[in-house]
């Protein structure tokens, strides 16, 4: 079996939320348990709805948020035993693309200075030519003309502006990235465009990715594996065809029929029973299963105990009891 490029474990992160002069704090469970490997210039798509903590993971894994407890390994190396200045260094080979593409850049900033910032702190010896060379080829590799380097990210579209930070992303020639919704704030035209461009950088840079999204539409273009987050836990992961072809758990179930279908006759004839109800709060979520309390087939059983992720086979696996019927 191949080393994985990047190895987590037991995975948590908690938020102390709430307090003041009459109430306790309170212990949110963003992310709880987790574990996956990654193998090199693959692409993890992870899903779920808004809250479950996509977001707080992809961070936790690049120490952006200081995970609670487990075990994350780049390399045969412990990103959690790091002091703040090795890991700076080890971030070298880490970055990220954010969700707002507006936000994540400085309104004061031209593009040239948003893109050099990286190297600036991890290739200091750089020369000023040899950094606007990189930057020149970067923004060449995401569809940026030359032209471009003078200007201001509120001269940009979104989608443009989106282009900025890919180029910001992978400018020191990271391995790995994590996605954070790159997509959710762009025009559904722009989108695929956007999706296209990370697999043909993943290609060219020899990339591994997590993309992170609530989109499946977008995530089945972009991904190999699909990791399904409930409640912080995971509730299924496997091989991009196996879960979407036939889902295991029933979240992931109501997750794709939720999904929109283009095609209006054939949303009329769609089966599959969408997800009701809220999600339950992560600071107190259910004993047992937390999928439960909105689950079709949950029983007795599914309240007394957390279930553990069972081999569907193939590399597919999910944590529902009734996984194996």
């Amino acid at each position: 079996m191949v080393e994985p490029i990047l190895s987590v474990r037991d995975l948590s992160k908690t938020f102390d939320v709430g307090g003041g002069l009459f109430r306790k704090s309170a212990k949110l469970r963003a992310v709880t348990e987790v574990s996956f490997d990654l193998a090199a210039g693959e692409t993890l798509g992870i899903v779920g709805e808004s809250g479950c903590g996509k977001s707080t993971l992809g961070r936790s894994i690049l120490r952006l948020v200081e995970p609670t407890r487990g075990h994350i390994v780049w390399q045969g190396r412990s990103l959690t035993d790091l002091t703040e200045r090795d890991m700076r260094e080890a971030r070298k080979d880490l970055s990220i693309i954010f969700q707002d593409p507006i936000a994540s850049l400085d309104p004061r900033m031209t593009v040239e200075a948003i893109i050099a910032e990286p190297l600036r702190v991890s290739e200091p010896a750089l020369s000023r030519s040899q950094r606007r060379d990189r930057v020149l080829e970067t923004m060449e590799a995401v569809g940026l003309a030359p032209e471009m380097a003078n200007r201001y990210p509120h001269e940009f579209s979104g989608g443009q502006a989106q282009r900025i930070g890919i180029a910001r992303a992978i400018v020191t020639r990271p391995k790995l990235i994590v996605c954070d919704e790159p997509v959710s704030a762009l025009d559904v035209s722009i989108q695929a465009q956007i999706g296209n461009l990370l697999g043909a950088l993943r290609e060219k840079f020899g990339l591994t990715l997590i993309f992170i999204s609530h989109d499946l539409s977008v995530v089945r273009l972009v991904s190999d594996r699909i990791l399904v987050l409930y409640l912080g836990r995971i509730v299924e992961i496997g091989p991009r065809a196996s879960v979407f072809e036939t889902p295991t758990h029933p979240y992931t179930e109501a997750l794709l029929a939720s999904a929109p279908i283009p095609d209006p006759l054939l949303a009329r004839r769609a089966n599959g029973a969408d997800i009701t109800g809220d999600p339950p709060s992560p600071i107190n979520p259910p004993s047992g299963c937390a999928f439960r309390t909105r689950c079709p087939i949950a029983e007795d059983q599914c309240a007394e105990r957390v279930p553990p992720m069972i081999d569907v086979g193939e590399g597919h696996s999910a944590a529902c009891l009734f996984a194996e019927r």
